[in-house]
């Protein structure tokens, strides 16, 4: 049951890292790019239509980051701490942290992105900015620290 549902949180969790790197990539790109370029292309994908989906990937994976967090806890986490990991049992310490950030200020993010114009482009740039720090983060930290031990269940 723990193998199927770290398998569900990494697929979605890698379902929501695309969506997020596009739209920041897209956000952050220059206006001007040479036509035919890799940039012009990112950008004619409509920024606003990733807001939605990543809403709700965050959520879904955050869900079901806490459940398998229950497991963790109570059967990988003593191993670790075993073994002397204590940087990467403090880095997933982190990662749970920002992810609760994410998750206070994703209502900030999909407000932006609802938002048409360009009155809150910035603001929008940096939040989605803010959210892609924290979702690659999470998932770098949590594909190391399941690769240093992994489930045994």
């Amino acid at each position: 049951m723990a193998t199927a549902l770290l398998i569900s949180h990494g697929l979605v969790a890698v379902a929501l890292l695309g969506a997020m790197t596009h739209q920041t990539l897209a956000t952050w790109a220059p206006t001007r790019v040479r036509p035919g370029s890799f940039f012009e292309r990112f950008r004619t994908v409509p920024t606003a239509a990733f807001a939605n989906a990543i809403a709700v990937l965050y959520v879904v994976s955050s869900v079901l980051g806490a459940i398998v967090y229950v497991y963790f806890r109570v059967e990988i986490s003593r191993t670790l701490e075993n073994s002397g990991y204590w940087r990467i049992l403090g880095f997933f310490d982190l990662k749970e942290h920002f992810v609760a950030i994410g998750l206070a200020l994703l209502p900030a993010y999909w407000a932006c992105w609802q938002e048409r114009g360009d009155r809150h482009a910035r603001t929008r740039a940096a939040v989605t900015l803010v959210l892609a720090a924290i979702v690659w983060w999470s998932f770098l930290i949590g594909h190391i620290t399941n690769n240093i031990r992994g489930f045994e269940l």
